[in-house]
Order: structure tokens, then sequence, then C-alpha cells
């Protein structure tokens, strides 16, 4: 049974690569920060009893600023396969706080690339870049376009991306940089411009809220589900040689027209309710993101499967139905998952 191990599996990405990989018959390793609480609210429906003989996915704690946490999960688990998806992510929070950002979303692919290295593990590695490392070069950006971060993640996640190739090169290391435009979904972190939308919609809808302040609103985005992306990942770790693929939808749409399609979806005019707050304005912006997937496309035979409405609808229906006290359409969860394989974790 192949084993892989994902950073970041209580995401929005993890939460669906876990899914694909079990659906084709992985044994599932997570890394989860340790907390005073679970936060597996978007793993709990493919959770199971730890003591189910059949269980293939287990949680091991880990923290990417550890170095001996993330040697002690490889050495452990043995991956054949890892997806890095963990990091703080967020691009306007990375300017307040941008000496964590670097140290997680940058040295922390470094830890786990040596780890790597140290342990000799025969892994096929993955690591998730990103298209803010494009910053404001001329659209749309493929793999040979030039890097121009715009902020403090961006740039994190650029070092991320050469270093991720250093070991490739130096090393002979089986890795990927999935350079993924914006993708969202229902799972989307309620931080996010995307989901912030959405959700406003429901309250607005269900007479629980008047306002939803934003930023910058003409900022262009190529936005497609990341339901669809996850399995462009899975898709680069299977081919004979590592390489770097953009994965996008090739459309752009801006801030605004995700309003006309949220709101208009629920017979509402974000007019009457949007209000522009330069508190949410980033001191750098990127204005327009638009990937060219056409490597993807040729290469791993992967191209988008949901469309910019179908996903805000979506994204509007997952919320609507939430704040009506109505469960995620996602299966049903099961009994919570405590994390497995590590000194500090108990199986009572």
């Amino acid at each position: 049974m192949t084993k892989a191990l994902i950073t970041g599996i209580t995401g929005q990405d993890g939460s669906y690569l876990a899914e694909l990989l079990l659906a084709k018959g992985y044994e599932v390793y997570g890394l989860i920060r340790g907390t005073s609480s679970f936060n597996t609210g978007r793993v709990d429906h493919i959770c199971r009893d730890p003591y189910d003989p059949d269980l293939r996915l287990r949680l091991h704690y880990g923290d990417l600023s550890d170095a001996s946490s993330l040697n002690y999960v490889i050495r452990t688990v043995q991956p054949d396969e890892i997806y890095h998806l963990g990091a703080q992510s967020h691009v306007r929070v990375s300017f307040d706080i941008p000496d964590y950002t670097g140290e997680i979303t940058g040295l922390g692919t470094v830890r786990l690339l040596e780890a790597i290295r140290a342990t000799g593990a025969k892994t096929r590695f993955y690591q998730a870049s990103s298209s803010e490392v494009f910053g404001n070069a001329p659209a749309p950006q493929n793999e040979s376009s030039p890097f121009s971060p715009r902020s403090p993640y961006a740039a994190a996640k650029a070092y991320a991306h050469w270093m991720a190739i250093n070991y490739r090169d130096g090393y002979g290391m089986f890795v990927c940089n999935g350079i993924l435009f914006n993708h969202e979904s229902p799972r989307r972190g309620e931080t996010f411009v995307s989901r912030k939308i959405t959700k406003a919609v429901a309250r607005i809808k269900a007479g629980r809220a008047q306002k939803l302040y934003l930023g910058n609103l003409e900022a262009r985005r190529d936005w497609g589900f990341a339901g669809d992306y996850v399995e462009a990942m899975w898709r680069m770790l299977q081919q004979q040689e590592p390489d770097d693929y953009v994965i996008a939808t090739g459309e752009a749409h801006s801030v605004k027209d995700f309003l006309d399609e949220a709101f208009g979806y629920a017979d509402l005019d974000w007019r009457s309710y949007v209000e522009v707050d330069a508190r949410y304005f980033r001191p750098t912006e990127a204005d327009l993101l638009l990937g060219d997937a056409s490597k993807a496309r040729r290469k791993l035979g992967w191209q988008p499967k949901v469309g910019f409405r179908e996903l805000v609808r979506m994204m509007v229906d997952a919320d609507i139905r939430a704040e009506l006290g109505r469960p995620p359409d996602r299966g049903t969860p099961q009994r919570r998952v405590p994390p497995i394989g590590t000194p500090q974790s108990s199986q009572t």
C-alpha cells in the first residue's frame, strides 16, 4: 500500500487531497500541530476509530518550525510521497507577521527537504508553490514567467520554490513544484476574500448581517476549484521525471465579478451591502494573476472541471446550508481520530 504524508492536512487542500488518496487506496498520514483542541473539522468526515483494523488515515504531531519533529515523523512513517501544503498562507496577514511567514512558509520547506535528505528516504516530494510569486509579471503567467513577489508570503514561497529546485538538482531528489493559482471551495478559510463574500451572502440573506467590508475590489485572479487542483498535485508525483507545473483555469475575474456572481445568485445587489475598508488593502498588490496551464494539460492530462460560476454558487449554497444549521454535503462525520505515533499522544 502506497503511503503518503500530507502537511497541512487539516486545511482546504489537505482535506480534499486526503479524500483523493484514500479513494485511490493509499495509506495517509497527516501532520498537525499540537494545540489545546482538535482542529480537524475539514477531515472529521473521513476520520475513523483508531482501533479500526482497516484504518488508513493517521495523524501525527509535528511543526514546520521544529526540524526534530519532522525527522521523527519521516523516519516513523517512511512515506512514498510527501505533499507539503502546510504554510502561513494568508497574503494580507503576511504583511503583519513577515518573520513568522518566512519561518514557516519558507524555512519550513527547507526543514522538510533536509529531513528527507538526512534520513535517506526515497520519497517523492510535492511543494505547494503559489501564483503570488509572479506578482506583476506580464499575464498570462506560465512556468517560464519571471518571479516578482509582492508580499512577504510571495517572497517566502519564491524562496521555498527555488530551494525545492536546488534539492532536486543538487541531490537528485524527486521534487515537483505546483504553482497553483487561486483555488477555492466551501472549505476555504473564512478570512479569505472568496469565503468572506459567500459567508456574508448567507448571513445577509438570513437577516443576520447588513454589511461586508473588503479591500481592493479591482484585483483580478484566476479562480478554480480546490477539489480539481489536488488531482493535479497527485498527477505530478506519478510522472517518470520531476518537473514544475502551473495549475490554473486560464480565466481571470475581479473581486467585483465574484461579488456580482455570489450576491446575484442570492437575488441581492452587493452595492447595497459592501463597503471598502482601507485596512484590508495590501501595501503592495499583484493586480492580475492569470495562469497558462497548457503544460499541465499536455504532460499531466489535467484540466479543470469546475468553472467560475459553478464554483461561486457551490460556495454560496454551502454557506446558506450552514447558516440554516444543515450539515455540509460531504459524508457523515465519524469518531475523531486522535494523533498517534508520537510520544505525547494518547491511545486512551
